[in-house]
């Protein structure tokens, strides 16, 4: 019998990691110049406000880990748990995005890559994953997709897809 709950942490690649600290250092850079200036506060509080809500938007969608239960399966973020219920889902399968993948709102890198993205032989899915080779496919009977990735994908979707026999 499967343990009553599996947590695998989702692993960002090294892409992610340059990305996000090039990104981080360049942005905070550009805030601690327009402080030292003084020219304009408007213009400092509009950018404090902008950075406050990227970063904002990043903990709300930034996966940390993917994680089962009996009930449902888990997104586990910083601010928030994104929860499917098993009863909801269709299949999983192990499935990595392609470079034909097209970004229609979400981070492409920056924290991993989350948000809505399109491809010619999936359609539209919501990622949550920090890299490619660890992604796995979950649909949703109303057919909604999400493309999860985290640390051992093959065996959480074996997980998963023991949960979903089970149930039947």
């Amino acid at each position: 019998m499967a343990p009553n709950k599996i947590k695998k942490n989702v692993e960002l690649s090294t892409y992610c990691w340059i990305i996000s600290a090039l990104s981080t250092a360049l942005i905070c850079g550009v805030f601690v110049y327009a402080l030292k200036r003084h020219d304009n506060e408007w213009a400092v509080c509009i950018l404090g406000g902008a950075i406050v809500f990227l970063f904002l938007f990043t903990l709300c969608y930034m996966p940390l880990s993917i994680s089962l239960d009996n009930e449902s399966l888990n997104i586990n973020r910083p601010l928030k748990i994104k929860s499917i219920p098993l009863t909801e889902i269709e299949e999983a399968k192990l499935c990595a995005p392609t470079m034909g993948t097209i970004r229609i709102c979400g981070s492409g890198g920056w924290f991993g890559w989350y948000g809505w993205f399109k491809e010619k032989y999936l359609g539209k899915y919501f990622a949550y994953y920090g890299k490619a080779s660890d992604c796995f496919l979950v649909t949703l009977k109303d057919g909604k997709k999400y493309m999860l990735g985290c640390k051992d994908a093959p065996e959480m979707v074996k997980a998963i897809n023991e949960r979903l026999s089970a149930s039947l």
